[in-house]
């Protein structure tokens, strides 16, 4: 992982994010998230936009461990998909690179509940900058 990776900022805070690491296949990163009750909309639920700030955080990120250390990335555009009411408690992310230029990445991710539910998706497209 990357220092940036273990950098968090206060929005990451916020959602609880923890840097999982990689899958056995060394391709798909794991982020856990924790949805916290005034995280709720009023059917009890997790708001949509807390799930997408979720899903933009674990893309950022797993595009961030996948580039050196003099490289950062901010998102253009994701494109987010809501599947199943998200509860309150643990949400993990999987996230995975699809594509790379030298200015560009795509990321996929999925966010998945505790038992197993994946709750939300997105591909995020993210340009690729050198720090500054």
């Amino acid at each position: 992982m990357s220092d940036a990776a273990a950098d968090l900022p206060p929005g990451a805070l916020l959602l609880g994010r923890e840097w999982l690491g990689f899958d056995e296949t060394g391709q798909i990163a794991l982020i856990r998230f924790q949805a916290q009750l005034s995280f709720t909309n009023r059917h009890g639920t997790i708001q949509g936009g807390f799930l997408a700030a979720m899903l933009d955080s674990a893309t950022g990120i797993c595009a961030l461990a996948a580039l050196s250390p003099d490289l950062t990335v901010v998102t253009r555009s994701l494109d987010t998909r809501f599947l199943k009411p998200a509860r309150i408690g643990p949400i993990t992310a999987r996230a995975r690179v699809i594509e790379r230029t030298d200015r560009e990445m795509v990321v996929q991710a999925e966010l998945v509940d505790a038992e197993g539910i994946t709750v939300a998706d997105a591909t995020a497209r993210l340009r690729i900058l050198a720090k500054t």
